[in-house]
């Protein structure tokens, strides 16, 4: 396979050695450890008593963490994705990624990268034997690639905008009850990442308090943020959000129990997995950009030539680009058609430059990986950092405030919006205080209540459910919001104004 150079050097396949990776004294894995961290009993397993092997009589032929991905795959909120926005919103063009492509292209990309490791890498990584690493890495790292984005509302990062918006135009008033600031910030930050988490550990599943019960290696693993809300720091990269509500707290110190985390410690694989998301979204927006006609092959290479001018990585993927370019021009395409496909081999390109470049990064900081020390993303650190970070500067400049992409950003706005005011009004109006699902004071409000997911109720409803009433009334909004998809919400909308709610 040939892959294209950067960084100033050729690509070694073979990664480099331990002696390498350890200036001073001798190397070795730090505080955490792979036995745990790929631990792949389940919560439900082990409050049973349960081992993690699979009994021989079920002919299950998959280990725990393949299934993991499997559950996934086959779950509901999978499906819903395919309705949610990536970038542009309700866009009627087939080719332009959703949320539930993006994801599958990072879980593309993480399983790649995880056979990369385990093959290229296995000395750095000094996996025991019985951990079954190739087969194991890769298909964690595919799960938690399909499931990072679970929890994120419809009409993309503007969905979670919109919620924090809400919460914050009424806040103090709509808090009352809500003492202790994580319970506040909880919904004042309101986090898909968190969301993701709560729905796979306590929503989905309706007939017990363990959600899709997933090992605790995907659950550590997928907590890109293991911080809780009132402990946000911009300037620490593990904290930069949160990624647990405190409904979950519980949940989350659970899970790092069992892999040897703790608050503030990623898991080893999310830095991958982080990575793989970074990549996927700073090459495809630009495609998908120019599949709209909002910018083009030539604008983009004119722009990193200029910006990325000395770097390798830049030039080595322009250059491969222009030169396939001109092979495409060769074969009669229309204007549209040759834009179309240098694109997408751009996007090839850039995307095989920047995983293998990640892929080092990681071998190369694995010691403080384990350590817990590691506080920067792969991207950053690795031979093509200029290349990732002028990709995003293009779309910054010249795709995200494009009037196009406003409008219907707006309209998603708006949409949540009103939708939170009328399933708030449904949720605090009703006649027993202390009981949230006692009878509604007004047929609109108890036909407005019955629209709420009934799994969603019955968790906020639950006489097991310790959380403050106010806090569970919140989350019940918040949990229809987030399990909405782009349509859906705006037909919901349209058929509840039609029926007098306001």
């Amino acid at each position: 396979m040939v892959l294209l150079a950067c960084g100033g050097r050729p690509i070694d396949e073979s990664g480099p050695s331990a002696e390498n990776l350890a200036d001073t004294g001798e190397w070795t894995l730090g505080d955490l450890n792979w036995e745990k961290l790929l631990n792949s009993q389940r919560r439900k397993d082990k409050a049973k008593g349960k081992s993690a092997e699979r009994s021989a009589k079920t002919a299950e032929h998959r280990t725990e963490l393949e299934r993991d991905h499997d559950r996934i795959l086959f779950s509901t909120p999978v499906r819903r994705m395919q309705d949610k926005t990536q970038v542009f919103p309700l866009d009627p063009h087939d080719s332009v990624r959703t949320r539930l492509t993006h994801s599958h292209e990072v879980a593309n990309m993480a399983r790649s990268f995880g056979t990369a490791l385990v093959y290229v890498y296995p000395e750095q990584l000094n996996l025991p034997e019985n951990l079954s690493a190739e087969r194991n890495v890769p298909a964690l790292l595919e799960a938690i690639g399909l499931a990072h984005d679970l929890g994120n509302p419809p009409f993309g990062h503007q969905g979670e905008d919109a919620i924090q918006s809400w919460m914050k135009a009424r806040a103090p008033d709509i808090f009352d009850g809500l003492d202790g600031a994580a319970l506040r910030e909880d919904f004042l930050r309101f986090e898909g990442n968190a969301q993701a988490f709560r729905l796979l550990t306590r929503l989905q599943i309706v007939n017990d308090s363990y959600g899709l019960n997933m090992t605790y290696a995907f659950l550590a693993a997928l907590m890109k943020y293991p911080s809780p809300s009132d402990r946000v720091n911009k300037k620490v990269l593990a904290r930069k959000k949160f990624n647990y509500f405190q409904s979950e707290a519980d949940i989350a110190k659970e899970v790092w129990a069992e892999t040897g985390l703790a608050e503030g410690v990623r898991h080893p694989m999310t830095f991958i997995m982080e990575a793989c998301d970074d990549i996927a979204y700073s090459v495809v927006d630009v495609e998908d950009a120019a599949k709209k006609g909002l910018v083009n092959f030539d604008r983009l290479a004119g722009f990193l030539e200029f910006e990325g001018t000395g770097d390798a990585c830049v030039a080595a993927v322009i250059a491969k680009a222009r030169q396939q370019h001109q092979e495409f021009r060769a074969q009669s395409l229309s204007a549209a058609e040759l834009d179309d496909i240098t694109m997408q081999m751009f996007r090839v390109n850039a995307i095989g430059v920047m995983i293998v470049a990640a892929t080092k990064a990681f071998a190369d900081n694995l010691p403080a990986i384990m350590a817990g020390t590691f506080d920067k993303e792969l991207m950053a650190e690795s031979d093509a950092k200029r290349l990732w970070a002028l990709l995003k500067e293009f779309a910054g400049r010249h795709i995200y405030p494009h009037r196009q992409v406003l409008e219907v950003e707006l309209k998603g706005h708006q949409t949540i919006h009103g939708l939170m005011d009328i399933f708030w009004a449904a949720i605090i109006n009703r006649i027993d205080p202390l009981n949230i699902g006692s009878k509604r004071t007004s047929p609109l409000h108890s036909y407005v209540y019955s629209r709420i997911s009934e799994n969603y109720r019955r968790v906020a409803e639950s006489p097991d459910n310790s959380m403050p009433i106010r806090y569970r009334e919140l989350q019940l909004m918040t949990d229809m919001m987030s399990g909405m998809t782009d349509s859906f919400a705006i037909s919901l909308l349209k058929d509840l104004r039609e029926r007098g709610a306001v």
